[in-house]
Parts: C-alpha cells; structure tokens; sequence
C-alpha cells in the first residue's frame, strides 16, 4: 500500500463521472526543481504560527514552492459575499493549488461562511481526509489506517434555510446525481490508484430514501466499473459505533456532505485529534487546497504554544498532488519521527515544547 498521505491526488472528473487527465501534469516530477507558485492562505488565530512552521519546514527541506500569500479581508467583498476577496480566490484558481490555515468566520449576517465560500467558488467537490495511526504516539486504538471521502458541495452542509413562519425554520438537503456521481468515482478512483481494497458508502437512506437512495444509486453504478474494490453500504449511526469499536474494518469511506463533516473528525479523535489529521479538497479544474480542519485556537494565538502538525501533514499532502514525492518523503518522516521521539511534542500531545520548538526539531530530522 501506498503512503497513507497519498499521491496525485487529483484525477480531475467530468460532470459525468468520467475521468479526465490529471490536472497537474504541468508538475511534471519530483526531479523538476523549478518554482511552484502556491496560494497560502495563513489565516486567522493560530494560522500564521503554524504556516510559518511550514515556511521554515519547506525552506530546510529546500522544497521548490513560492509563496502567493493571501489573508482574510476586514470587510465583506460583495463579488464573493465573505471576507475571502475576489484576489485570493483568483490566485487559487491560477495556480491550481493551494495551503490553508484555520479560518474564523466572523459572527454577524450578511456574509458566507469562509470555508463555504472557497467550496463554493472553487468548486471544492471532495474533500479527502487520511486518517492514520502516527507510529510512537499512543492512542486508545492501534493500526488506524482508512481514507475518508467527504461530497464537498451540496447536502444539508450547504446552509440552504429559510423561515417558514415564525417559530418555524426549514432546512434543504439537495442530493444532486451530478454531484453524487462525482464523488463516488473520485473516492473508487482514489481507491484504485492507492492500493485500497474497499469502499463503503455511508448512508441514511432507510429514511432519507429519495436523497440518500439517490447518493447510493450513483455509488452502485460506479462500483460496477471497479469489480476488482469490494463495495458495501453502511448506515451512518452503525458506521459510528463500527468505528470506535473496530476502525480496522474500515479502509475509505465515501459519504455525503453532513454524515463526511461528522465521521470525519470522528475519525481524527482515534488517532490523537484534529491537530494530527492531515485533509485536502479536491475541486473542478484540477484544483487542490490542502488544509488544516482545526480550529483557530485564538485563546493560545500568538503564544508560541499551536501544534504545527496538521498543516505539516496537510502540505505533504500538497506536495505529493505536485508530485514533489521525495520532498514529501522526507518532510512526512521527520514529522513522525519528531512525534515519535517524544522530546519536542507541544501541549496537546502532553509535551512542553513550542511551535518554534517542534519546527526545529522537525528541520533537524530532515
């Protein structure tokens, strides 16, 4: 099997569900040392600490990525309707990929979520989500090692609500065959290219028969083109209980937008939370942003006290879609073998050591 992290993670699929060439053809391999341009979105809190531990991380592993930075804005941008301006999305869409940091959308009305919007104007269609057990770091579960694929766009995460009459609100969860087609060949493609065996599909269609049955019946038809990944379907409140009684069982899991937001972190808190869980979102075009999915953790912000260790994974992540493979090699092995030693792990892994001082010991296993 290949890196839990992955490879090019992006075999760009048509509104059909066919395949596409790979959009990051132009990195044509890890032996082509000529600048990547790369969107990085520092973000807020905690953000700019870690992606600058990232920063320091790439420049002493000589990684040959520049730097198009882009920060949230302090008022609404009407052409996107959120504090992400028009620019910052442009320099994602030009450079097809893409580093973000945790982001606060600030509380009030008349604007979208940030992480909604770079969805939504990026068309972020999946969001995949390795979830593996770190070797060194003990957690209640050994041997973690499972994908989950989350449909980015649509579904009850989609904040379609309105009020009916007063005291009465109503939520719309559209499941959208295009959309759902999508995904699940993304998730049997991901599968094929890193040497998976499986594919569950999560669901709640014993209820929910015309939008989940729908979300199952484009995973039918997809499977039947990959008879060589064994297919099952799992109820969505069984997955759970599956999955903290045996997470063996399970190698990637594909699921609407909501159910994948849930069992995600669900995921992350086997193997030690989201401040080790690495995630990338997959969109049209050949787009990849890779992301951290903690919190912005503004009580410690500008402590020196943030876990790195996410957005680090994350940017592996990053650099194999590029198919930087070596660079990544050598950046993922020096973070678990920091974790693993154990003498530099921040407050959250139950060490002492800052964020400057995880970096170091990070540049120092390079």
């Amino acid at each position: 099997m290949s890196s839990p992290l992955g490879g090019n993670l992006n075999p760009a699929v048509d509104s059909a569900g066919g395949l596409l060439s790979p959009a990051s053809s132009r990195f044509l391999s890890s032996l082509d040392t000529s600048p990547i341009r790369a969107t990085l979105f520092p973000g807020d809190g905690i953000g700019p600490e870690i992606a600058e531990s990232v920063k320091q991380v790439f420049n002493a592993a000589e990684v040959p990525i520049e730097w198009e930075e882009h920060f949230v804005g302090d008022k609404v941008d009407p052409r996107t309707e959120s504090f992400l301006t028009w620019e910052s999305l442009e320099s994602v869409r030009q450079n097809l990929v893409g580093l973000k940091g945790p982001m606060a959308t600030p509380i009030g009305k008349g604007h979208r979520s940030l992480n909604l919007t770079l969805r939504k104007e990026l068309g972020l269609y999946a969001n995949v989500r390795p979830c593996y057990s770190l070797p060194g770091y003990k957690t209640r579960y050994d041997n973690v090692d499972l994908v989950t694929i989350r449909e980015n766009t649509e579904g009850e995460y989609s904040g379609l609500e309105h009020q009916v009459v007063r005291g009465v609100v109503e939520s719309l969860k559209v499941i959208t065959r295009q959309a759902s087609l999508r995904v699940a060949e993304y998730a049997f493609h991901y599968a094929k290219t890193h040497g998976r065996e499986k594919v569950s599909a999560i669901h709640k269609a014993n209820i929910m028969r015309k939008t989940d049955g729908l979300f199952l019946k484009c995973c039918r038809e997809v499977a039947e083109k990959y008879p060589d990944i064994t297919y099952e379907e799992v109820i969505i409140d069984n997955c759970c209980m599956m999955l903290v009684k045996d997470p063996t069982v399970f190698d990637v899991l594909v699921m609407p937008n909501l159910y994948g937001d849930i069992i995600s972190d669900l995921c992350a808190g086997l193997i030690g939370g989201l401040g080790l869980t690495p995630s990338c979102n997959i969109g049209e075009g050949g787009i990849a942003l890779a992301e951290a999915v903690h919190g912005s953790a503004p009580d410690i912000a500008g402590k020196n006290l943030a876990n790195p260790t996410a957005l680090l994974l994350s940017s592996v992540m990053m650099l194999r879609h590029l198919n930087l493979n070596d660079k990544a090699e050598r950046i993922h092995r020096a973070i678990l073998n920091t974790i693993a030693d154990g003498k530099y792990r921040t407050g959250d892994l139950g060490g002492t050591a800052s964020t400057a001082d995880f970096t170091k010991a990070v540049c120092g296993h390079l």
